[in-house]
């Protein structure tokens, strides 16, 4: 794959740097040692500026090119997840039950890898601003760093990101226009019952059979409530209640994910959801509450910077290789914060065969970082063409 030269010459290095921040993983914005290891890098790169402390743990450091121009943003998230790792690899998670199990170290290698190339060779005019974030997984650090004003602040005028896609052909680059990850929300219904002997169900008001038939409702949502054309998900991932076969449980608690791309349909998702707790719970004699989480709104690319992106990956792995029309997932990210708050676009790029992210077994594939790296750089490069 044509990589940058230099960048690829970068590979050893940005192994050891990802090798590094996958033996100390930290969680949400808690990435104090991560920001600290980063910052140390790019001291050692020679960026221009180096602004910490965003989102609690956030960076933005600014790459000057060759005379006065726009300023592009180039994203990775930095923090990991609450798994216990079991890859057994000499550079395992050296904290328990915390492991880089999505590829954000890779995604920072990357970042740090174009950024060293930037420095050195300043192929380009305006400024690059490099985002170092938290919060990925749980938070919100995009939305953070954005409400805490890095967009105007840096003057950013557009900004691209990147994720590794374990089991995709290495290099190969997905990427569409418009909506590409959907909107996440959480809900939790709280069922209060009166609790009693299994044997004595008449003196209880058993939470139970109001739950089933919550969730057996739930799933009616997509099927009868919704447009067939339009993209909705909506999953119960939780039921809890007792604690024993002989005793009827005071209380029973359900919980899920709905992943929708237009508000349209979320709204209609949370009115159905308040109508069934309510009309489940009447039915029975129980109380019960809905609380509806709105969290990470969709991603949405913008079209023109995501025709560029996915020909600039062109020069970089092939136009074999890149599918600049790949459609949309219901998965979700926070870099849509990001994308409300400026143009730019987010782009899939295959890590070959692997375990799946947010897997105990996952471990990113470091053949994959100096195409990341110099995939960004380019983008930079491309987007503040000297003369342009």
């Amino acid at each position: 794959m044509p990589v940058i030269n230099r960048i690829a010459g970068l590979a050893p290095q940005m192994a050891d740097w990802r090798r590094h921040l996958h033996a100390h993983p930290e969680l949400a914005f808690d990435c104090g040692d991560t920001a600290a290891f980063v910052a140390a890098r790019l001291v050692e790169i020679g960026v221009d500026e180096i602004h910490q402390g965003i989102a609690q743990t956030g960076i933005v450091a600014i790459i000057e090119g060759q005379g006065p121009g726009p300023v592009v943003g180039l994203r990775a998230d930095m923090d990991a997840l609450p798994i216990l790792e079991e890859t057994g690899v000499p550079h395992a998670s050296t904290i328990p039950g915390k492991m880089h199990a999505c590829g954000h170290d890779g995604h920072t290698a990357m970042l740090l890898g174009a950024a060293a190339y930037l420095a050195e060779t300043r192929n380009f005019r305006g400024k690059v601003a490099l985002i170092f974030q938290p919060a990925e997984e749980d938070g919100g650090g995009a939305g953070v760093m954005v409400a805490e004003g890095i967009m105007d602040r840096f003057d950013i005028a557009e900004v691209y990101a990147l994720h590794n896609v374990p089991g995709l052909d290495l290099g190969r680059v997905l990427t569409t226009p418009g909506p590409i990850m959907a909107a996440v929300d959480e809900f939790t219904i709280q069922i209060e019952g009166r609790g009693g002997h299994g044997a004595m169900p008449h003196e209880t008001a058993d939470p139970i059979p109001p739950a089933v038939s919550m969730v057996q409702a739930i799933q009616t949502i997509v099927s009868r409530n919704h447009h067939a054309m339009q993209d909705l998900v909506v999953s119960v991932t939780q039921i809890h209640a007792g604690t024993t076969d002989n005793v009827i449980p005071g209380t029973a608690m359900i919980n899920g994910t709905v992943r929708t791309f237009d508000p349209a349909v979320q709204a209609m998702v949370m009115a159905r959801m308040e109508e069934i707790v309510a009309g489940q719970a009447a039915s029975y004699g129980v109380a019960a509450r809905l609380d509806y989480a709105i969290g990470y709104p969709a991603t949405i690319n913008d079209p023109d910077r995501a025709a560029f992106a996915a020909e600039v990956a062109g020069e970089v792995v092939g136009a074999a290789l890149v599918d600049g029309a790949a459609g949309r997932e219901m998965g979700a990210e926070d870099f849509s914060f990001m994308l409300q708050a400026r143009p730019g676009a987010y782009l899939f790029v295959g890590a070959g065969p692997g375990a799946g992210l947010h897997h105990p077994k996952f471990d990113f594939n470091d053949a994959l970082l100096p195409i990341g790296a110099s995939l960004l750089a380019r983008i930079a490069e491309r987007a503040l063409p000297i003369g342009g």
